[in-house]
């Protein structure tokens, strides 16, 4: 191969968000879906326990650039893992959030939620541990199956 295409290959990868670094394996996630389109993951700093990220695999900035089948199936796609949050967790309902400020790349926040201030993005974020990060991914997993 040529050194040019070499180094534009090279500075592709440079350029991916970190969405897509996790979406190619290059940074471990905790899954907890996927398909040819999409890609939901824990948030590893959560708002509160079960926080999960829908992420499309294409890489575009903001939500409503993706193209229109994109922005259907999103929530076609993020509905199994909100029902199977209410199950997991002690919360009202699945609460769904667009913000799109600290990656580039299109995402929807899926957080179970008692009031509306539980989706208040200003406040701290948990400092979760690899293990209990694991526990919250079976919850998910498990209620996915039910």
């Amino acid at each position: 191969m040529p050194a040019a295409y070499l180094y534009y290959l090279y500075a592709q990868t440079l350029a991916m968000t970190i969405f897509s670094k996790i979406i190619a394996g290059e940074i471990p996630s905790y899954k907890i879906a996927e398909n040819d389109r999409f890609f939901a993951f824990l948030d590893v700093y959560p708002l509160v326990e079960g926080h999960v990220l829908v992420v499309p695999k294409v890489e575009t900035d903001k939500l409503f650039d993706l193209e229109d089948s994109y922005l259907s199936e999103i929530l076609v796609f993020a509905k199994p893992i909100a029902k199977a949050i209410e199950k997991a967790f002690r919360c009202n309902r699945c609460g769904i959030s667009v913000i799109g400020i600290e990656v580039p790349h299109a995402h929807v926040h899926l957080i179970p939620i008692n009031t509306a201030n539980d989706l208040n993005f200003t406040r701290g974020k948990l400092n979760m541990s690899k293990e209990e990060l694991k526990i919250v991914q079976e919850k998910i997993l498990m209620a996915m199956e039910e």
